[in-house]
């Protein structure tokens, strides 16, 4: 379940699901990664691909739409204003990730590829793995074409409940993705970027906003 509360000053979204670690969704009122006692705080340059990277020793992360990492003095944030947000925990191997899905990376199964990788590098195993579905634009408001429709819906074998008309559900199909890989626990947020623009930043609402809100992640 989702609920908000303040941190350091500001209003942000946290979900009872993961709660043995700092996982959390900021809000329009933005975050001062400054008062994070981190020693690094790491975030990718996102470009709507699927490319999932382990944390290490660099400083840069170009086309990298989603990062894993097992350091406990480190910091990971994404940006996002309407594609979803995908926090991952391993509470067994203690390791985490956050990947950025919009229609592009859901099509590319982005969910998919970090809970792969995690297994890969870390011995993860998907029941173990609990995930959080962000802030994000829902079926109310996310309408698409013919040919975007067809691919996403074309990534899960249950396409039942994910469309309303033209309208997809990017939530749920990430969701239905990962369940059919094996993940027992995923929480998804309730909230619309674009219905809920007074809480969160939304592009289709306002115009290509540059602006952005984050999802953060640090063990």
């Amino acid at each position: 379940m989702y609920y908000f509360e303040e941190y350091k000053g500001k209003n942000i979204l946290r979900s009872d699901y993961i709660q043995e670690v700092n996982a959390f969704f900021t809000t329009r009122q933005g975050f001062d990664f400054d008062l994070e006692k981190a020693r690094r705080v790491v975030s990718p340059t996102q470009t709507h691909t699927s490319n999932v990277q382990i944390v290490d020793d660099r400083t840069e992360y170009p086309d990298t739409d989603g990062l894993i990492t097992d350091l406990k003095d480190c910091l990971v944030y994404l940006r996002f204003a309407d594609c979803t947000p995908l926090i991952f925990y391993d509470n067994v191997k203690k390791v985490g990730a956050i990947s950025h899905a919009g229609w592009r990376g859901t099509a590319d199964k982005i969910g998919v590829k970090t809970v792969d990788k995690m297994t890969v590098n870390y011995g993860s195993k998907p029941k173990d793995i609990t995930v959080l579905i962000g802030p994000a634009i829902s079926v109310c408001c996310y309408e698409v074409g013919d040919d975007v429709k067809e691919k996403l819906l074309s990534t899960v074998s249950d396409q039942t409940g994910l469309t309303n008309g033209m309208n997809v559900d990017l939530k749920n199909i990430n969701a239905r993705q990962l369940e059919e890989k094996g993940v027992k626990k995923i929480d998804i947020c309730p909230y619309c970027t674009c219905c809920n623009n007074d809480l969160f930043f939304s592009y289709r609402k306002e115009n290509g906003t540059k602006e952005r809100h984050y999802a953060v992640l640090k063990l």
